[in-house]
């Protein structure tokens, strides 16, 4: 599955700036699939609750979990929303935080979910922020 990750550099860079109506959506919708890549490369597809701000995608995510393991190998991600008739999908790097809550993100997803993100929860803690910054957004509401 690595030989997929090199296919997303030949896709044409729609980096240019979002409409309102991608922002809008990026604010409002409750999921993304976060696509990560396991050790032999085989992909790793999950649901995620997730805050965007200032170009960054952010994730909470218990430490123990897959896509936490998976991007500590190789931070390379796809995420894209739900609904096919208008796809978006980003690429990029994950930087992992493992301690550093930062108080605008935490409020994002208090105010975004009613979810305090510094309240340990004791088969989730330690969590970690994984910070996105999108590389390249590969699909912007149209389909190709």
């Amino acid at each position: 599955m690595r030989e997929c990750a090199s296919i997303f550099s030949t896709w044409g860079d729609m980096s240019g700036r979002l409409d309102e109506g991608i922002l809008e959506r990026l604010q409002r919708e409750p999921l993304a699939w976060l696509c990560t890549l396991r050790r032999d490369g085989s992909p790793h597809l999950t649901p995620v609750w997730f805050v965007f701000h200032d170009q960054n995608l952010w994730i909470c995510s218990a430490e123990k979990n897959q896509k936490v393991r998976n991007v500590r190998l190789d931070p390379r991600v796809s995420v894209a929303l739900e609904g096919g008739n208008a796809p978006v999908v980003a690429e990029g790097r994950v930087t992992l935080h493992p301690y550093d809550f930062s108080p605008h993100i935490t409020e994002l997803f208090k105010t975004k979910y009613d979810w305090d993100i510094t309240i340990p929860v004791e088969r989730e803690w330690p969590r970690v922020l994984l910070e996105i910054p999108v590389a390249r957004w590969l699909l912007t509401g149209v389909a190709q």
